[in-house]
């Protein structure tokens, strides 16, 4: 089994990324923000593009795009955690993290045809583009291989 014992990880991101778009579209009027603290909003977005709304006004084609880029992308990410040395754990905690995320805008964009975002960032009058639990997931994951790669690899490597 080796590194796979870390998908309990992915099924847990996936789970928390659906339930929270879940609620987003159940308590949030499309577009109005609710004020949660300042600069912070939840405010109910449809992103038809990939990040930052790259290509969300193309005719519908990316969606297509976007789902084959994922679903190759959440294969090698699997394949590589499988290959990965269980002694690696941040490694295999940041590919599970960066898989559950994937795999949940993968649901969105599938099903719905669009993400669900949600969270919103801002300062003043200067907004970071909306986003969502998977998104999150994501952005942290990538972060965790990114110290492995630059702390811990040789750490590995002697080991």
């Amino acid at each position: 089994m080796g590194s796979l014992k870390w998908l309990w990880l992915t099924v847990f991101v996936l789970a928390a990324d659906l339930l929270s778009k879940n609620f987003a579209q159940e308590w949030l009027d499309y577009g109005v923000p609710v004020t949660l603290f300042s600069s912070l909003d939840m405010t109910l977005l449809y992103n038809r593009g990939a990040a930052f709304s790259f290509l969300s006004d193309a005719s519908g084609w990316q969606r297509w795009l976007f789902v084959v880029i994922a679903i190759v992308i959440s294969g090698v990410l699997a394949v590589w955690l499988k290959r990965t040395d269980k002694q690696q754990w941040c490694l295999c905690m940041g590919l599970a993290l960066i898989l559950g995320g994937a795999l949940g805008n993968l649901h969105d964009r599938i099903l719905l045809g669009y993400v669900v975002d949600f969270i919103s960032v801002y300062y003043q009058s200067y907004f970071f583009p909306a986003f969502n639990l998977a998104d999150s997931a994501i952005t942290l994951g990538a972060a965790i291989m990114i110290i492995d790669m630059l702390f811990l690899e040789k750490q590995n490597e002697d080991a």
